[in-house]
């Protein structure tokens, strides 16, 4: 197969071991920077043209893997769903990234489905502030700006005062945001399951770091192996699968009531995975596109 991955660095730990999966299996891979990519849109020929420097070149690939930055989502998924239009199989579908880098409709979708999730309030007007602390079960309470990654723009406010003055501030600076019930009982823990079709294949705890909440191994958390339950490993897919994805990393988190989902992200990471439970998540990544991709592009997965 001709495989594209859409990465803006070839050197990144996960777009790397994906090339190398790729090449071990016999298969001919090419890394492309999104940004660099202009496109084509007709009905008769749709097409997406590469132009690294002064040269033009036509990428014609049989299977794409969008391995697309939250800062450049917009411009990324057009030049996939050009892709797609062109019959192009991609493994996570431009529609399905959309879904997930927009949390409150990401929030929504698991919602309709009935996929556990932390207590979750959103609201424009400022006199809803008091309204949304309620909501969530009362302080401490998490607000999450929409377009954070990587544990950045997600805080915790430890009283209803301070909670206040968070809701107020996010408001004066226009940011977009959601307010979360806290799961004390968690210890500053979550745990990343990382999908690949309808399996985890690959699971690990992270802890946050002393007098820190935030679990993510960018904001200094440590990992270990963790063995999951039934039940997790079922959520996890499932998380997935509403949004539509088939390569995610689902984070979730122990509670009093069961395992509930933090995040579904549309683009995870690998070095972490790979590293702290050393199974080689890109190989299986790449076998299942070899499978999946026989079925035909545009699959559609999910609605919303």
């Amino acid at each position: 197969m001709k495989i594209g991955i859409l990465s803006r660095n070839p050197k990144l730990y996960s777009t790397s071991r994906l090339v190398e999966a790729a090449k071990a299996r016999g298969h001919e891979v090419k890394v492309v920077d999104i940004l660099k990519c202009y496109m084509n849109i007709t009905a008769n020929k749709p097409t997406v043209y590469y132009k690294p420097r002064d040269t033009r070149e036509l990428l014609d690939f049989d299977a794409v893997i969008p391995r697309i930055g939250a800062s450049v989502t917009a411009y990324g998924t057009a030049v996939l769903r050009q892709f797609e239009v062109g019959g192009v199989y991609s493994v996570n579908e431009s529609i399905a990234i959309s879904r997930s880098r927009d949390k409150l409709r990401a929030h929504q979708l698991l919602a309709r489905k009935g996929v556990g999730m932390p207590i979750t309030g959103y609201a424009h007007a400022a006199n809803a502030t008091e309204d949304l602390i309620e909501f969530v079960g009362g302080a401490p309470i998490v607000v999450k700006i929409m377009e954070s990654t990587h544990g950045n723009g997600v805080v915790l406010a430890e009283t209803k005062k301070a909670a206040e003055s968070l809701i107020n501030a996010f408001r004066g600076l226009d940011a977009n945001f959601l307010v979360q019930e806290f799961i004390k009982e968690a210890g500053g823990a979550d745990i990343r399951c990382f999908v690949v079709g309808d399996k985890v294949v690959a699971a690990m705890k992270r802890q946050a770091q002393e007098g820190e909440f935030r679990s993510n191994l960018h904001m200094g958390g440590s990992a270990t192996l963790v063995k999951l339950k039934p039940a997790e490993r079922a959520l996890a897919v499932r998380a997935a699968k509403t949004i539509g994805l088939d390569v995610a990393g689902v984070d979730i988190i122990r509670s009093a009531h069961g395992p509930l989902v933090l995040e579904v992200n549309s683009s995870p990471g690998l070095k972490g995975i790979e590293t702290y439970t050393t199974i080689d998540v890109a190989d299986k990544i790449i076998s299942y596109i070899e499978k999946d991709s026989q079925k035909g592009p545009n699959k559609m997965k999910g609605k919303g």
